[in-house]
Parts: structure tokens; sequence; C-alpha cells
């Protein structure tokens, strides 16, 4: 978006949103722009877990992380197992959606993967509207620090252990875990090394209270259970 009318309210859209440090980076450096307004959080949400797409943490925490921003949350349900045609066909409704409400842009956090680029440019592009990409090729080992000196507080919650050591799961993602990351791995974890929860930084009107709960390998990866910190695991709540 280019000559924008100083005068002229900026222009709604909608930011995807996993929970993590990279989509809080988005949203923060949003917030610096005058020509938009983030007015929605896109999240797929896996509908038998009831837990974040891939990242495995618990639905009442994405709700928590809303509520603190400010922002509506727009869940997409998908099933399990999911294939990638019910993944666009899910994403697409939720697009679809939002540009009948007068949407036109979806903004994500993503760094520097070409290909993962061009693959959201086609679903957005397929339901009318435009991707827009606040970092990136933003330097990595740059943008971990910022991250962390503007006081963003997160959790790893899942771990690829064909890149780094499990050990790093459930661990705070700080200056000390940055020292200790092998040099194979990317710093903000852009090629899947891991994913992580944001739980407080400057987009938050106040944090969210979390515990850290068990560790778990399932499906190749592993899983950090983070709790409201005044809740208990049960039975029903296992990490997908």
């Amino acid at each position: 978006m280019t000559d924008h009318d100083p005068l002229a309210a900026p222009v709604p859209i909608a930011l995807s949103w996993s929970g993590g440090k990279d989509c809080a980076l988005a949203l923060h450096a949003l917030r610096s722009d005058p020509t938009r307004v983030v007015v929605a959080l896109v999240t797929t949400v896996n509908g038998e877990f009831d837990r974040i797409a891939m990242h495995g943490v618990r639905r009442s925490l994405l709700e928590a992380q809303a509520a603190s921003l400010g922002i509506e949350l727009v869940e997409v349900t998908l099933p399990w197992p999911c294939s990638n045609a019910e993944y666009e066909a899910a994403t697409g409704r939720a697009y679809a959606a939002l540009r009948e409400r007068g949407i036109r842009e979806i903004a994500f956090g993503d760094l520097y993967l070409a290909d993962v680029r061009a693959y959201r440019d086609r679903l957005v592009g397929a339901a009318g509207l435009s991707a827009h990409y606040p970092l990136w090729q933003r330097d990595t080992a740059a943008l971990a620090r910022e991250c962390i000196a503007l006081g963003f507080q997160a959790r790893l919650v899942c771990v690829d252990p064909a890149q780094i050591d499990p050990a790093f799961c459930g661990r705070a993602y700080d200056r000390v875990l940055l020292a200790e990351l092998p040099a194979t791995a990317d710093p903000c974890g852009e090629n899947g090394e891991f994913h992580t929860f944001v739980h407080d930084g400057p987009p938050f009107a106040h944090p969210i209270e979390i515990a850290v709960g068990e560790r778990v390998q399932r499906d190749g990866f592993w899983f950090c259970d983070l709790l409201p910190s005044s809740g208990a695991p049960t039975a029903a709540a296992a990490v997908a």
C-alpha cells in the first residue's frame, strides 16, 4: 500500500496469529503503521484436541491472549487428522468471510522463506485478498535480540528434535537460550526448529499467567504443555 492519505482512516486488516513471538512482533510493527489497523486475529485450532494447530497450546490461553490484546479472535477449526485440502478449504472460508466484512489484507509474521510466502499469497489471493509481511527479510539474529529487548516474554512450546535438543522445549525465549542454540539453528526458529507462545510484551494490556506443565513427544516433535497458572492438567487436555 502506497501514497496513503495522512488524513484518511487506517485500513482494517487481519493478522494470522499462531500465538508465537513472530506474529506478536508483526503486531507490534503494525501498530506503528498509521496506514493499517489490526481488527482480527486469525488462528487455526485443532478441533479434536482444542489447541492451536501445530503449536499445541490450549485454546484458553489463545483466548487469554486475544482478550489482553483487545482484538477479535477468529478461530478456524480444523479436523484431526487434517489434509492440506481440508486446511485450505477451512482457511479459504475464513478469508472469504473476512473479505465480506470489508477486510482486504491479511498480515503474516514470516521472515524469509520464499516458498511459504508464495503459498500464503496463493491462498489469500484465491479469496480476493492480499498478503502483507511487516517483518519480511529482517535479520533474524537482530530481530531475536530486539524481541527480548522490547520486553516480549515467550516460552518454547514445540521443538523439532531433528534440529535442536528437546531440552529446549519449555524454556524461556531469552538471551541465555539464544546463546545456547546451535549455530545451525535460526534464532527465530524460521525453519521450524521451534515454536513459541508469547505471554507478555508491548501489545498486551496485561501478562498471560502461565505455568509450565509436562513435556511429551508426539508425531516426531516435542511439546510443552502450558497451563493457566491457576489450572491443572486433565486427562481431556492431551497435547495435540
